[in-house]
């Protein structure tokens, strides 16, 4: 929705429960998973073929001009399943694990880091520049969910990547990725952390979920 509401575009949205997805839903997403864009009755999955299409057909291009730029941003959007990977201390089983994690963050933070100092020749905010772009759409939600989560359990874990972290809190004020998610998000969120049996979960008091 973070590209949707960018280019101005009008949307309804429909929310799933994804521990029990209904039968509909199965059938326009093939791997079971969100989002799911319908285009005339027709339904287009994953985040990037959805974010491609989108930039394709509804101006402002979000993609740069140069085909070499271009193609190196979509290379540094195929890198997100491996970053979100690599960054996900919200759900790790044990304090143990939240360790091992953090230990194995800074290989792939420091990637993005050396991305973010190279690629755009430019003080940002954004990953190319003052403008929001298709690789900023495709690690908000990742970067979101670590934002929400650090402010209580507070590793550090950006300490020594400040363009990441400049570039997340970034992010995280603009309206697009504000209003990207459901206004009980981060209630959901924190609530399945806690369901879920997850570590993060369990430092979360019962004050916490529910004023979230």
């Amino acid at each position: 929705m973070i590209l949707l509401r960018a280019k101005d575009v009008e949307f309804e949205v429909t929310y799933i429960d994804l521990t029990d997805k209904p039968d509909w839903f199965l059938k326009v997403s093939p791997h079971g998973k969100v989002p799911v864009l319908s285009v005339d009755e027709d339904p287009l999955f994953e985040s990037n073929a959805i974010a491609e299409y989108l930039d394709d057909v509804v101006e402002p291009p979000k993609h740069p001009s140069d085909p070499f730029k271009r193609a190196r941003n979509r290379a540094w959007t195929d890198f997100v399943p491996d970053f979100s990977k690599g960054i996900n201390i919200y759900y790790t089983k044990s304090r143990e694990e939240l360790e091992e994690k953090l230990a194995g963050a800074p290989k792939f933070l420091q990637k993005l880091e050396d991305a973010l100092a190279n690629e755009r020749g430019n003080d940002g905010p954004y990953f190319n520049g003052p403008e929001l772009c298709l690789v900023d759409a495709a690690y908000a939600p990742f970067l979101q969910r670590l934002a929400m989560v650090e402010q209580f359990v507070q590793t550090g874990i950006l300490r020594d990547f400040p363009l990441i972290k400049a570039w997340s809190d970034a992010l995280m004020a603009n309206d697009c990725v504000q209003g990207s998610v459901a206004d009980s998000f981060n209630d959901v969120f924190y609530t399945n952390l806690k369901k879920r049996g997850f570590y993060v979960g369990t430092l979360l008091s019962e004050d916490v979920v529910a004023a979230e």
